[in-house]
């Protein structure tokens, strides 16, 4: 996170007006509190994310609870999103890619009807296997797309 872009030391009825004119310039904010006072800019973000020690009002206005308090969990929780959002990209390329190919095959007839549902179930299998795959992902480091691509550490 670029240290121009975090307000720190905000008044409490300063907090939502901050988010507010953030988002006003076309940007997504994403608000981190733990008080009462947080609850308006944490409903107001984009992405509220409340700390677990905090009060009850937070954790209701906020859509991510941290469970400690850790603030490194912060960054954790924003790498675990963004790998479960290239997990997700990378299954709906496998399975357009393979319905693209099977479909016309099929439906000309030039696939043998259990061969087509033996292909379409052994691509479920596939989808599934390379989601469990993102069991393996630790927090601590970047997300890399099947180990190929190097990520910051």
């Amino acid at each position: 996170i670029d240290p121009e872009n975090v307000r720190a030391e905000v008044l409490p009825d300063g907090k939502a007006d901050a988010v507010d004119a953030i988002q006003a310039e076309g940007r997504k904010a994403m608000m981190v509190g733990d008080g009462v006072n947080d609850a308006p800019a944490l409903a107001a973000a984009f992405v509220g994310t409340a700390i677990g020690s905090g009060t009850d009002v937070a954790i209701e206005a906020a859509d991510v609870t941290l469970m400690r308090d850790d603030p490194t969990d912060v960054v954790k929780a924003i790498r675990v999103s963004e790998g479960t959002l290239a997990k997700i990209k990378q299954n709906l390329f496998w399975a357009l890619g393979y319905n693209t190919a099977m479909i016309p095959l099929a439906s000309l007839g030039l696939l043998q009807p259990i061969l087509a549902a033996g292909a379409m179930a052994l691509s479920s299998v596939s989808v599934l296997t390379n989601s469990l795959l993102f069991r393996r992902y630790t927090p601590d480091h970047d997300y890399r797309v099947l180990g190929f691509l190097r990520g910051r550490n």
